[in-house]
Formats: structure tokens, C-alpha cells, sequence
């Protein structure tokens, strides 16, 4: 199976000195096309910032990250910024959704950078939208629209560039129970479709709804398999 990320020896620090920073300390890593996982650990574990060197918003200070088999560790921030756009979706706690646009036109956005021809954003975002079960929504802006809704357009949006993996940061922090489990149903169906899902949550009863469970404590991986049902073995506590 072709892996969709692999880092080696990640290093991540912060500062010099006294002030230095250890964020991740040798991290190695391999998610696979088609896993659903779910990244954990205490608060500083170093998780938040595995997902960002994933997500290719910060840079390692050391070792190399493959992502569907190029080193962006090595490419330029034009490059990365390229790389985010084509080849991965984010989704976040909050929305980021553009308040004075449509939830058709939140959604075509990424296209627009991707150079995208407006006839074809317009059809691939009402169909992202009908995919998440918006079809009735796609002209409203999000304060018309409840915090599951937008949730869904922001899912909409990341996946509308047809990317390779889909990554999730507390997608649910900012949700009731029933919405957040109607908000996993789409993760799990998207990942049956053969995206690649990577989330990152606190949240154990989310975590079991993934496939595997990814550790991490004092900015290494603890355990890089374990099961979600393996979960009430550890603790979220420092």
C-alpha cells in the first residue's frame, strides 16, 4: 500500500538556548492511502504540531517528510503552498468560513487558486455540498446556517479540490453530541470513498470511530497502532 505520509526523524524545536523548545523529537511515521486515523496525547504531547508539519504549514528543523511520496520538507513556500492547495483539505474547529459569501461560493474558493475554470467551480462545489447533504443550502451565508451546517460546508471546501488526504483539527470541539456524530458519518463516509483521513481530537469516544490511534507524549510517538478500543488504557492527562 502506497503511504500518503512518511516522516523520518522529525525534529521540531523551538528557540535556542534556554529558551530552546523541543516540540517533536524524532518522529517517524507512516499513514497509508485509504487510512482513517486519529492523532492523540496529552496537552504538549507535540500533536498539534505533527499536524501542522503534516499540513505543511511549519517546517521541520530536521529529518524528511513525504507527502504521496515528494519531500516537501525540501520545496519552497510557493511550492508548499501549492502542494496544500492540490493535494490536502483542512478542517478545523472553527469554520473559517467567509461570513459576506455563500455557502456555494465559501466552497469554490480553493478552486479559484487552483485556477480552476469558474463554469467548473460552480458544479464541483454544488456537487461537494449535495455530498455533505447541503443541496438545499448552497445559497446561504453561514450565519444562516447552524454550526453542523457550517461544518459541512467547511468539509465541502476541503475536499472540493479533490485532495489525497483530508486533515481534521478538533473538527468537533465546537459541536453538540448529535452533531458531531452526523459530522463523523461524513468522515467515515468520505474515507470509504478512499480519502485518507487524519484528525487530530482530545475527544476519545471520536477517536474510537477511526481505524487507528496515533500516541504521542512528550513530542514522540508513544504507540503508532493502537486500536481505538485500546483507548481507556491511556491517559489525557500530562
Amino acid at each position: 500500500m502506497q503511504p500518503v505520509i512518511r516522516l523520518e526523524h522529525i525534529d521540531k524545536i523551538y528557540g535556542t538556548g534556554d529558551t530552546e523548545v523541543r516540540a517533536l523529537s524524532d518522529v517517524n511515521l507512516v499513514v497509508n492511502t485509504g487510512e482513517y486515523c486519529a492523532i492523540m496525547g496529552p496537552s504538549g504531547s507535540g500533536k498539534s504540531t505533527a499536524m501542522n508539519v503534516i499540513g505543511c504549514l511549519d517546517r521541520p528543523t530536521s529529518g524528511s517528510y513525504y507527502l504521496d511520496g515528494v519531500d516537501v520538507a525540501r520545496l519552497s513556500d510557493d511550492e508548499l503552498a501549492h502542494v496544500r492547495n492540490r493535494k490536502l483539505g483542512f478542517v478545523f474547529q472553527q469554520f473559517h468560513l467567509l461570513p459576506q459569501l455563500s455557502a456555494l461560493e465559501n466552497v469554490m474558493l480553493p478552486m479559484v487558486y487552483a485556477g480552476v475554470a469558474a463554469s467548473e467551480r460552480r458544479e464541483r462545489a454544488a456537487e461537494a455540498l449535495t455530498r455533505v447533504g447541503l443541496a438545499n443550502r448552497l445559497h446561504n451565508r453561514p450565519n444562516q446556517l447552524s454550526g453542523g451546517q457550517q461544518q459541512r460546508v467547511a468539509i465541502a471546501r476541503a475536499i472540493v479540490n479533490r485532495p489525497v488526504m483530508l486533515l481534521a483539527d478538533e473538527p468537533t470541539g465546537a459541536l453538540d453530541s448529535q452533531t458531531t456524530q452526523e459530522v463523523l458519518n461524513i468522515f467515515s463516509e468520505l474515507n470509504a470513498s478512499g480519502i485518507t483521513v487524519v484528525m487530530v481530537t482530545h475527544e476519545p469516544e471520536v477517536a474510537r470511530q477511526t481505524h487507528r490511534v496515533v500516541w504521542f507524549r512528550d513530542g514522540m510517538v508513544q504507540n503508532d497502532n493502537m486500536l481505538p478500543t485500546q483507548l481507556a488504557q491511556m491517559s489525557l492527562v500530562s
